[in-house]
C-alpha cells in the first residue's frame, strides 16, 4: 500500500522471454547473481512507495527472486502479445493512491536511483510525463502521472511501448536530463551481457590498483 512518501510508484517490467538473448534472459548470471537482481537492487533505495514487478515467461523463478526484495508480483497472462500489455498490467495493479508511475526496464542494469531521483523530482515540478535522457536521447525510464494514464492505456499496443506514445503527444513531455546518474544500455542479446560483464571487471581492476 503507497504510504506519505509521495504517492509514486515502481513498475518494472520483466515479462519477456528474451528471444533474441535465447530465453531466460533476466534469468543469466550477471555480477554473481540474476540479471533481474540489479534492477531490483537499484530501485531499493529509491524514492518510491512501491516497486511493481509485471511477470510473463519464467514467471515463478522471477518471483522467486523478486519477493525478498520487498516488492509487489504481477503476472501478465497476455505477455505473449507484447510490451504494452505488461505496461498496462502494471498500471492497472496500482493503488488508487498512486499519482505516478515510474516504468523501467528490467534488461537495464545501470539505470540507477539517480535516474528515478530526477523524473520524480521532475513530476513534482509539475510534469505530466517526464522522460530521462541520455546525451540529448530520450531512453528509459519514464514516469507517467495518472493523468497520462488514460492516454497510455487507449493507446499502448503490441510491442511497440510507450514510446511511440510519447512520439505523438510531444506537448506532454517533459525531457530530464539523466547523465551520469545512470546509463540506459541494455540487454538483448548474450553477448551484450558479456560486454556489461567485460566493462565491470576493468572498472574492478582499476580499482585495484
Amino acid at each position: 500500500m503507497p504510504d506519505a512518501r509521495g504517492g509514486v510508484s515502481a513498475v518494472l517490467l520483466a515479462a519477456g522471454s528474451g528471444s533474441r538473448f535465447g530465453g531466460r534472459k533476466l534469468l543469466a548470471p550477471y555480477r554473481g547473481r540474476p540479471l533481474i537482481e540489479a534492477s531490483l537492487a537499484n530501485l531499493a533505495e529509491a524514492p518510491v512507495d512501491e516497486t511493481v514487478v509485471v511477470v510473463g515467461d519464467d514467471a515463478v523463478r522471477i518471483r522467486e527472486i523478486s519477493e525478498p526484495y520487498g516488492v509487489r508480483v504481477v503476472e501478465n497472462p497476455d505477455w505473449q502479445s507484447g510490451q504494452s500489455t505488461s505496461v498496462r498490467a502494471g498500471l492497472l495493479a496500482l493503488e488508487l493512491e498512486v499519482r505516478a508511475a515510474v516504468v523501467l526496464l528490467a534488461d537495464q542494469p545501470l539505470v540507477g536511483r539517480g535516474s528515478v531521483e530526477r523524473l520524480v523530482a521532475a513530476f513534482e515540478r509539475g510534469a505530466k510525463v517526464a522522460v530521462a535522457t541520455y546525451g540529448g536521447k530520450q531512453r528509459n525510464p519514464v514516469l507517467f502521472s495518472r493523468a497520462a494514464w488514460p492516454l497510455l492505456l487507449r493507446e499502448l499496443s503490441g510491442d511497440e511501448g510507450a514510446r511511440a506514445v510519447l512520439r505523438r503527444h510531444p506537448d506532454l513531455v517533459a525531457e530530464v536530463p539523466c547523465d551520469g546518474v545512470g546509463d540506459p544500455v541494455d540487454v538483448d542479446t548474450a553477448e551484450d551481457l558479456r560486454a556489461l560483464e567485460r566493462v565491470h571487471e576493468g572498472e574492478h581492476r582499476r580499482k585495484m590498483r
